[in-house]
């Protein structure tokens, strides 16, 4: 059984196949601090000033202790707001992967349409020993 471990592990797709979770991972922080970072300040501009990260519905009727602090467990917050953010970060990402994967479907495509090399003309030597082949093929026997 380890063996057959081995030699799964071993093969290349599943090396490649680690290097590009490893890389997806990365590239989903790049995506989620491009949108954070960059895109929602910009979208909360726009929508007067609303601050995604911050919406929330407030199920219960929170207790809040001598300062004002609200106690833990009274009163359920549901942060919709990080929701959309992730739902932003995701189309981000899905458009970012269909560009890439549309940009090498047409390297694939232009590669197969470039025409091959176009053989050379064949020699005279070449045309006159396929005449004769021709001719001794059609000769009666």
């Amino acid at each position: 059984m380890f063996k057959e471990f081995k030699e799964f592990i071993a093969r290349g797709n599943v090396m490649e196949l680690a290097v590009g979770v490893i890389i997806a991972g990365a590239f989903a922080t790049i995506v989620a601090s491009l949108t954070s970072d960059l895109l929602m300040p910009i979208i909360g501009f726009f929508a007067a000033g609303v601050d995604f990260s911050d919406l929330a519905l407030t199920l219960g009727s929170p207790e809040f202790d001598a300062d004002g602090n609200v106690i833990a467990g009274t009163g359920v917050q549901l942060t919709y707001g990080n929701f959309i953010q992730t739902v932003i970060d995701f189309l981000i990402l899905a458009f970012v992967v269909f560009l890439l994967v549309k940009g090498y479907n047409n390297f694939l495509r232009r590669k197969e349409e470039t025409p091959d090399e176009v053989p050379p003309a064949p020699s005279k030597e070449e045309v006159l020993l396929t005449e004769i082949r021709d001719l001794l093929a059609r000769r009666p026997v």
